[in-house]
C-alpha cells in the first residue's frame, strides 16, 4: 500500500473531491486566514477575465477551518495539476479535535502570476458575479464554499461577507 499524507483543504477541496482518499476529517490550521485574493484563469474564470478564488494569507493568531484528507502519494499528481494556476505545496501542521498531524496544503503566494491581492469588496463581488470557467461560475464557487463551511460549523467572516454581497446583487 502507498504511503499516505494529510492534505488540508480550505477552498474547493472541502466540497469538490475529485480524488480518492482514505479518510476525511474536519480540521484547522493556525496562523493563516482564507482570502479571495487569487485569480482563477482556468477553473472559475478565463485568461482575459479571471475569477476570484481563495488562498491562504499568513495571519498570526488566526485560525482557518477546513477539511483534511488522508491521500496516497500517487494522488499528488492529480492535486498538483488541479492546483496548477499559481499554487504550491506548503508544509503545515494540521489540527484535529483529537490531535495534530503534519501535512500539506496548497497556497498561492503573492508573487505568483495569478495573484490578484486585496481589493474593495464591491470590486471583488462584481468580478465574482461576471466570471466563469471550465469548472463553473465563480458565484457557484462562493456559494458552495460558504455552504461547506457552515456544514463544518466554521465561521469565516470574509467568505460570509462576500457571500451576502453576491447574493444581494444576484437576487436583489
Amino acid at each position: 500500500m502507498n504511503e499516505a499524507h494529510w492534505v488540508f483543504g480550505y477552498g474547493s477541496l472541502i466540497w469538490r473531491q475529485d480524488f480518492p482518499y482514505r479518510d476525511s476529517r474536519p480540521a484547522h490550521i493556525e496562523g493563516w486566514c482564507r482570502r479571495f485574493w487569487q485569480g482563477s484563469h482556468d477553473h472559475r474564470g478565463v485568461a482575459h477575465a479571471p475569477g476570484r478564488v481563495v488562498t491562504l494569507i499568513e495571519s498570526p493568531g488566526e485560525l482557518c477551518h477546513g477539511r483534511a484528507f488522508l491521500v496516497e502519494t500517487t494522488v499528488f499528481a492529480h492535486l498538483d495539476y488541479r492546483e496548477k494556476n499559481g499554487y504550491a505545496r506548503q508544509d503545515i501542521e494540521i489540527r484535529f479535535a483529537d490531535g495534530v498531524a503534519d501535512g500539506v496544503t496548497y497556497v498561492a503566494p503573492s508573487e505568483n502570476h495569478a495573484f490578484l491581492g486585496d481589493a474593495p469588496l464591491h470590486e471583488m463581488v462584481a468580478q465574482i458575479q461576471r466570471c466563469a470557467g471550465d469548472s463553473g461560475s465563480n458565484l457557484e464557487y462562493v456559494l458552495e464554499l460558504a455552504r461547506a463551511l457552515r456544514q463544518l460549523d466554521a465561521d469565516d467572516s470574509h467568505v460570509f461577507e462576500i457571500e451576502a454581497l453576491v447574493m444581494e446583487q444576484h437576487c436583489g
